[in-house]
């Protein structure tokens, strides 16, 4: 198992093709958010045309709910330590999470490097649910971490790291 020694990534993906939220992926984060009780929501993503695309379709799903915040984060960049403080110290119940990959696992590893954010209060979408991308946070490292494929099934992760698809929605 590997151990969190750094926030910053020692390997990467290779180049992913982007693609905005589906309405299925999009309704299925709304379901699931309402799910966890959520009523304000902080929207994350890459800063891509397509992911802020992506947070500004889910801002606008979100509805009758409050967007706490909503904050894009570079693909590469040195630290992440500025967009992971201010993340973290949004006023919500939840955070939903966008792509692309490298972006999110570099943030994400931030999160969990240098803020009191804890997973169990995220909600991935389907550009950062898939097993390659997690692993570049490490499953371990996301206890409760939740998502929704782009084809708007619902997953969790359970306790013993495994990925299991969720029929509660």
């Amino acid at each position: 198992m590997d151990t969190l020694t750094s926030p910053l990534l020692r390997r990467h993906l290779g180049a992913q093709p982007e693609s905005s939220v589906t309405d299925a992926e999009t309704a299925a984060l709304i379901t699931l958010a309402r799910s966890h009780g959520a009523q304000t929501v902080a929207i994350g993503s890459g800063r891509t045309p397509v992911a802020l695309d992506s947070a500004r379709v889910l801002s606008e799903a979100w509805g009758q709910g409050k967007v706490a915040l909503e904050l894009s984060w570079p693909e590469t960049a040195t630290a992440w330590l500025r967009q992971a403080t201010r993340f973290a110290a949004a006023d919500a119940d939840l955070w939903i999470m966008l792509g692309p990959p490298l972006g999110w696992a570099q943030m994400t590893r931030r999160l969990l490097w240098s803020t009191p954010w804890k997973p169990a209060h995220a909600l991935l979408a389907g550009a950062v649910s898939d097993r390659d991308t997690l692993d570049l946070v490490g499953l371990h490292n996301l206890p409760g971490i939740a998502g929704v494929t782009r084809e708007g099934h619902p997953w969790h992760l359970d306790t013993d790291d495994r990925i299991v698809t969720d029929a509660r929605t």
